[in-house]
């Protein structure tokens, strides 16, 4: 670059205000008022430095006026004060996609989490003596009225749940599993793992898909610490198989003085098949086929919050509750609130469909389904007219989060193909509509972009139809 350029681009740069400047002009005022000082003034040198670099090209024709600068820095505000965690529209075909947060929570277990946000609650305080409180106790009565159970305790995951009821009960000895069970979850996290972790010593029966009762009564010996029962929720084997009943279980772990402990997963507290769904062993089975504890998640089918559950005998349950690790891995109020609430739902199951937002979604009839993609058909074709061909096609949406790896529920999509070679490509499209203000998010499949409609509620159309207009490739 010559020395005339440079000069020139010296000049150029040298035109634009300083940080106090900016800060001064009315312009930025309501800004400041909005945003404060500091948060403000860091947007400004970020939004001056831009400039300074964008005044380098020749003939730039950059607005440098207080109006445009103002501009520029709310849009630098708004980037940088915009939350990461976001609602989004899962139109992806898994209802309780872990990835999104699972089970959607209904308006009764928001407004009880809003409400033990505000202030002080009886978290660890017992109203009636005015004493310490056990946090359990907000749960544990209306668990042992839904389940069976004598008593119980709550942990963040189930993951948690099983390697705090592991490590109370079994610490140093030999836990029976089969081999058949010994099952892998989200991110490589494997039962082997939590057992190793919990301090246990696995003893594995049986083969990958035959177990016998036999093979379980031939390793009880003087080092055994329980049987653990583990519920395939997140595959099937199939074909030549055989696996042990849990009453059968339970009735051997009777006669020879070992705890059985059931790990159901996924949790479902009623038989799902009087709403048309696939049937999954639910915790007063377990409880009445002889388990000592059961231990599940609270945000796959029972529709809560994130929270592992573990309930059973109460003396298994209290030699849990003192072990050290339950501190480490308690919830605090806002699960419990919304634990409590959701809880408080199946207590009128009659109308569970309609005010459980999991078990509505999952119940969801395809031929309702068909009619929402009737009704948001026109706005995705205007919003990709000429970029896109979309249609409605019949689908398969999956219960997700372990459950029911094999079943599928019948339903709609709105299916997206390229319309000729010119147009914006399925990656590209799928890109900008998670950039609408409300991201909508579906799937890439057999050359189209799918969106499966299972989870858009009728509250929701209309925003995804604004949506919509935003929609640039």
């Amino acid at each position: 670059m010559s020395a005339v350029a440079r000069g020139a681009q010296a000049d150029r740069r040298s035109v634009l205000p300083s940080v106090d400047r900016v800060l001064g002009s009315d312009a930025v005022g309501p800004i400041l008022g909005r945003y404060g000082r500091e948060a403000t003034t860091a947007a400004v040198r970020a939004v001056l430095e831009q400039l300074r670099k964008e005044l380098q090209a020749p003939d730039s024709g950059l607005d440098l006026s207080d109006e445009a600068i103002a501009a520029r820095l709310v849009g630098e505000l708004a980037l940088r004060h915009a939350p990461r965690l976001r609602s989004v529209l899962n139109l992806t075909g898994t209802v309780l996609h872990t990835n999104l947060g699972r089970a959607p929570l209904p308006e009764e277990a928001v407004r009880a989490v809003a409400e033990a946000m505000r202030r002080g609650a009886n978290l660890e305080y017992d109203l009636e003596s005015g004493g310490r409180g056990d946090r359990d106790d907000l749960v544990a009565p209306i668990l042992s009225e839904l389940t069976g159970c004598e008593a119980a305790t709550v942990v963040n995951n189930n993951a948690a749940a099983v390697l705090l009821a592991l490590n109370t009960l079994a610490r140093g000895r030999e836990v029976i599993v089969s081999r058949g069970e010994q099952i892998e979850i989200g991110g490589a996290f494997r039962l082997p793992d939590i057992m190793a972790r919990a301090g246990c010593k696995l003893r594995e029966v049986g083969t990958t898909n035959r177990t016998h009762l036999a093979d379980y009564a031939q390793a009880i010996g003087p080092k055994t610490a329980l049987i653990l029962k583990v519920h395939k929720s997140n595959y099937a084997i199939t074909g030549f198989t055989s696996e042990v009943d849990e009453a059968e279980l339970g009735a051997l772990a009777r006669e020879r003085g070992v705890p059985l402990m059931v790990d159901l997963g996924s949790g479902a507290l009623l038989d799902l098949s009087r709403w048309g769904l696939p049937r999954e062993p639910t915790p007063r089975e377990a409880l009445a086929n002889g388990a000592t504890l059961v231990t599940f998640s609270g945000d796959k089918l029972l529709g809560g919050p994130q929270a592992g559950l573990i309930l059973g005998a109460r003396d298994a349950v209290a030699r849990v509750k003192k072990n050290a690790l339950k501190r480490a891995l308690r919830v605090d109020k806002m699960t419990l609130a919304a634990l409590e609430a959701v809880l408080g739902l199946y207590r009128d199951p009659d109308r569970l469909a309609l005010r459980l937002p999991t078990l509505r979604l999952l119940a969801r009839p395809a031929s309702e389904i068909h009619a929402a993609a009737r009704r948001v058909l026109p706005a995705f074709r205007a919003a990709l007219d000429g970029r896109a061909e979309v249609s409605i096609e019949d689908c398969a949406s999956q219960i997700g989060s372990g459950a029911q790896p094999v079943e599928r529920l019948a339903s709609a999509a709105l299916v997206v193909r390229r319309a000729g070679s010119r147009a914006p490509s399925l990656r590209k499209l799928e890109a900008a509509f998670r950039t609408l203000p409300i991201p909508v998010l579906g799937r890439i499949a057999e050359e189209a972009l799918r969106f499966d409609l299972r989870c858009l509620e009728p509250a929701d159309e209309a925003e995804l139809t604004r949506s919509l207009e935003h929609l640039a490739t």
